[in-house]
């Protein structure tokens, strides 16, 4: 422990472990603007990862059906069957070799993310995670004891997946690769080739693989492929998938993850040493959303298409901005210059936005250091309050591209 943490923590000790957890930016900058809002300013908010819809009627009913019919139990530790089974059939039809033996239920996507990296990972190991990508990745890989080894994911428009450049990053202490498809900020959608490079790169090495795939539906521009679809790559895979992206199930937390055999029972034991099991009522919940009409995330994903063709062309049009169109999700991550042809600080640039113009999106240096220099925005709030947060960091990003450069000392 350094001695400003001593400061803050003098009469007890903190473990290292818990030293060396992220946290996320989204979070913070979430907590930022409800302050502002505590204190009378509304805010517009374009930070946090909601669909910005309401969770449809039907998934709500499943649940109440489940308070009101006594199931607040205690549940198996892994997951109802009911829902094991559904989750298998859908990621069969995602092309998945999935059974529901394999499936784990969490209370979101996240903690099976953690659980993951703590079963797979010992101290001194290695393990690639995506730069810019979501930041759990690497903060779960260092709690493990692990070390977390950045490699690019394209941030520029028309830059194409470098899988060498993947590859020269592996080294005899590697032991895992986590992959993220469609991507967290980016919205990048990797090919089927660039998926199969990265499956064969697993198999050279003998790698794990973890595939985040909560982002496997909401995509615009082609079909989603999963590794975990691939020729034998389901047996080296924790697939994480969840419905809070999909279903607008966000405060709900269920998620779940398709495992190798041998790792069922460690993570089910995670599952028992740490929540015990998911709440019934909540994964009836789930097993309405799989089960029941799919026209709500066909019409969530239309919106958001039609949302994310206007957000990026009026990115595009704004000075010293440039915006890759996403593939999916629904993040836009714009590179922003000033006049001098240097990168905006986007730390700055983010909390100026966020006190000055009440527009609260995050800094792309929070999803790692290939992000400087980026914002990452959803374009899933409302239409108001998107054209409104459009308009108004305009404008903002205008200032700071025409202000006067500091005069540096000689």
């Amino acid at each position: 422990m350094n001695r400003t943490q001593r400061l803050l923590y003098p009469c007890v000790h903190v473990s290292e472990r818990a030293l060396r957890l992220g946290t996320e930016a989204a979070i913070e900058v979430f907590a930022a603007a409800r302050r502002h809002e505590t204190s009378g300013s509304p805010v517009l908010h374009l930070e946090i990862g909601e669909p910005g819809v309401p969770t449809p009627g039907h998934i709500m009913e499943a649940a109440v059906r489940s308070l009101r019919e006594g199931e607040t139990g205690y549940g198996p530790p892994a997951g109802l069957p009911d829902l094991r089974v559904a989750i298998a059939e859908h990621l069969r039809e995602r092309g998945v070799p999935a059974t529901p033996d394999r499936v784990v239920v969490g209370p979101g996507a996240k903690p099976l993310i953690f659980f993951a990296a703590l079963t797979l990972l010992d101290t001194g190991d290695e393990a690639l995670v995506p730069d810019p990508g979501f930041p759990i990745y690497a903060s779960a890989v260092r709690a493990a004891g692990a070390r977390p080894v950045s490699y690019a994911v394209p941030t520029e428009p028309g830059a194409t997946f470098d899988v060498g450049a993947v590859a020269g990053r592996v080294t005899r202490r590697t032991r895992v690769l986590f992959v993220n498809s469609p991507h967290n900020p980016t919205g990048t959608v990797l090919r089927s080739a660039d998926l199969a490079a990265l499956a064969t790169l697993a198999e050279r090495h003998d790698l794990a693989v973890v595939s985040d795939d909560v982002y496997s539906r909401i995509r615009f521009d082609r079909c989603v492929e999963s590794i975990a679809a691939l020729p034998g790559l389901a047996g080296r895979t924790v697939l994480v998938d969840g419905f809070s992206k999909t279903y607008a199930m966000t405060g709900w937390r269920l998620g779940y993850a398709h495992l190798p055999p041998e790792l069922v029972q460690p993570i089910t034991r995670f599952v028992i040493n740490s929540v015990t099991c998911t709440p019934a009522f909540v994964q009836r919940a789930g097993l309405a959303a799989l089960g029941g009409a799919q026209t709500c995330v066909e019409e969530l994903v239309s919106a958001l298409a039609e949302r994310r063709d206007e957000t990026v062309a009026r990115l595009n049009a704004l000075p010293g901005v440039r915006c890759p169109q996403p593939a999916g999700t629904f993040y836009a991550f714009p590179r922003i210059e000033e006049r001098s042809g240097r990168v905006i600080d986007d730390e700055a640039f983010a909390r100026r936005l966020l006190d000055n113009c009440r527009v609260a999106l995050l800094p792309g240096s929070g999803f790692g250091a290939a992000g400087r220099g980026h914002v990452r925005l959803s374009f899933a709030a409302r239409r108001a309050d998107l054209d409104e947060a459009l308009a108004r960091i305009g404008r903002f990003a205008s200032r700071v591209r025409t202000r006067t450069p500091e005069r540096r000392p000689a």
